[in-house]
């Protein structure tokens, strides 16, 4: 994340129920673990869709179908330090192998090797405040 630029990026909610599949982050300046959607930056020339669809099959190794527009959500943050500043184009998506809704952890990386963790959330976790969920206000939108 480079400070002073705006950045578009498309996020996949994956739904189970009540769980959301999500990536487990962790801020060090904050000492903070997060979680937040997978997905990632819209290249240019390319559709959010496909982003959505790319960064889950680079990330974690799975397929989505069934890609469907929720919202836009415009967030001004900060991470490790440095200020951010995300256009978020949120998809609902499905999982093309359902049996991967069984499996607690789904590991992956980064392309840098950076390895990555998704994990199934149940929303009271959330709702209750016991882990923050961002960008901010994606919790507001799951619940209406």
């Amino acid at each position: 994340m480079k400070s002073g630029q705006v950045r578009a990026i498309a996020l996949g909610i994956i739904r189970d129920g009540d769980r959301v599949l999500l990536l487990e982050g962790y801020d060090p300046s904050k000492r903070e673990t997060f979680y937040r959607p997978l997905g990632g930056g819209i290249e240019f020339g390319e559709r959010s869709q496909e982003t959505v669809r790319r960064e889950l099959r680079e990330e974690i190794g799975v397929e989505v179908t069934d890609l469907e527009f929720l919202a836009t959500i415009e967030s001004v943050f900060t991470f490790d330090g440095l200020a951010g500043h995300e256009i978020t184009l949120i998809y609902t998506a499905r999982l093309a192998d359902p049996a991967l809704t069984r499996q607690a952890v789904i590991s992956g990386a980064e392309p840098d090797g950076t390895p990555i963790a998704a994990v199934w959330k149940p929303l009271d976790d959330f709702r209750a405040g016991r882990d923050p969920l961002y960008p901010d206000g994606l919790l507001e939108l799951l619940d209406e």
